[in-house]
């Protein structure tokens, strides 16, 4: 039997899950099963039978739960070693946990809990990318501060990658590109030509004719775009997740909405090059997304994350690419990935560093901007929502730009409405916003930068 990590020795973490009752909230719990050093001592979601049910499911024993109404409860339950079940924070007692694990998704609550967490003491594992694009700077600093940590969850694609980034950094390698594969494969069946993507099949014979990227890689990138162009391949998650390591790294994107190439595994060392070498990037440091192509029976990239280096030494590279590394066709790039996020089956990772702090996480700094550009004009009035699995807003586009305090973040617009008309196109404005959530505003606007000066103006 392979030996029990050290970690298992560790004394007792008392862990609060909020949007406990969610798909990742589930897997962090059936982790924790796993973990009897990592204690699930609060469990916050709205829907407190839904996470009595799933408990069920996980195998707890009911008579180990509580539902306290009162901060005495509360505190007496803790002391009693029972898994407390909250609608909400009210009754919370901090002094009875060591880490917040945040997975709301929801800007306003999420940066709430986090404060409060913060201000007790608490260590905050960030698992709502959301909430870090808008109140993450400031939520970083208040931990600071305060002598605690603030860390991205592992699990998701931002925290893995910038686990990889610093790894690959750690040896020297000189990274050019960064980022991770859309949620969804493309998978493309040669026989029956057509491509599926998340139970959504359209026909595409002709991609059988850019299977491979040819002698012209660009050319054949934009017709394998044109070929899927039926499916829906951007997400604000994705800019979301790339936003949160770009402010943590300095990577910066090549093109505001991404360049999200239709790319198979095995070229993305040839796609992540350089244009003056052929490929896809302007210049170093790029983050970006991709669609992973594959055909049936062939591996998944799963949602995971990659690091395109250049590799210096090109007999060190041929070496490896017989031992089956990705390595572009002149030998100048080579891909570096994970091929899997495997959500909270891996936070456990990061609730244990920041009760010890082993591999931090860089501090988040407002170098790159989740803001909203208008699909199409909207009026005055026009009310905002986050909505879907993949939490984007209906009439306006995710883009990551250059940080400006005037603009407002993506997710602020959550619940706000429109005050003035915005024409198609534009970025919107804080100023353009009424009835904005007050406590995520607060903190975006205590750690933004500055507003750009006009030319000529005296700095």
């Amino acid at each position: 039997m392979i030996h029990s990590h050290a970690v298992r020795d560790h004394v007792p973490v008392r862990v609060a899950l909020t949007g406990a009752g969610g798909g990742y909230g589930r897997t962090l719990l059936a982790q924790l099963q796993h973990t009897p050093e990592l204690i699930p001592a609060v469990l916050i979601d709205p829907d407190v039978d839904g996470v009595r049910r799933m408990l069920a499911e996980l195998g707890h024993d009911a008579a180990g739960l509580a539902a306290p109404a009162t901060g005495e409860e509360f505190r007496a339950a803790v002391a009693a070693g029972r898994t407390v079940l909250l609608a909400d924070a009210a009754p919370l007692g901090w002094d009875g946990v060591d880490v917040l694990v945040e997975a709301t998704g929801h800007v306003s609550s999420g940066t709430a809990y986090a404060e409060d967490a913060l201000a007790h003491g608490v260590h905050v594992v960030m698992v709502s990318k959301e909430v870090d694009t808008v109140a993450g700077v400031a939520l970083a600093a208040r931990a600071a501060a305060a002598g605690v940590r603030y860390l991205p969850g592992d699990g998701d694609q931002p925290a893995n990658l910038l686990r990889l980034v610093d790894w690959i950094s750690a040896t020297g390698l000189e990274i050019v590109a960064i980022g991770k594969s859309g949620e969804y494969d493309l998978v493309f069946d040669p026989g029956k030509g057509t491509v599926t993507q998340a139970g959504v099949t359209i026909d595409a014979p002709a991609l059988a004719e850019v299977l491979d990227l040819g002698d012209d890689p660009l050319a054949a990138l934009r017709r394998r775009a044109d070929l899927v162009a039926g499916l829906k391949r951007r997400a604000a998650a994705d800019l979301c997740e790339m936003t949160v390591v770009a402010m943590r790294t300095g990577a910066v994107p090549d093109e505001e909405s991404l360049h999200y190439p239709v790319a198979r595994i095995a070229e993305l060392a040839d796609i992540y090059a350089t244009r003056q070498d052929g490929g896809l990037v302007g210049r170093d440091g790029v983050i970006d997304v991709f669609s992973a192509l594959r055909l049936p029976g062939e591996a998944s990239f799963a949602g995971g994350v990659f690091a395109v280096v250049r590799t210096g030494d090109p007999a060190t590279w041929e070496m490896l690419r017989g031992k089956g590394h990705v390595v572009s066709r002149d030998g100048r790039y080579a891909c570096l990935y994970w091929p899997y996020h495997a959500m909270g089956v891996e936070t456990p990772l990061t609730i244990h560093a920041a009760v010890t702090g082993a591999g931090v996480a860089p501090r988040p700094r407002p170098t790159v901007l989740l803001a909203a550009r208008t699909a199409t004009a909207l009026e005055a009035g026009t009310p905002f929502r986050v909505a879907g699995h993949h939490h984007e807003i209906d009439g306006v586009a995710p883009v990551m730009v250059a940080p400006d305090a005037g603009l407002a973040p993506y997710y602020l617009l959550g619940d706000a409405r429109l005050r003035r008309r915005v024409e198609a196109g534009e970025l919107v404005r804080l100023d353009d916003l009424e009835n904005v959530a007050p406590v995520p505003l607060a903190a975006y606007l205590a750690a933004a930068p500055p507003a750009p000066q006009p030319k000529g103006t005296d700095q």
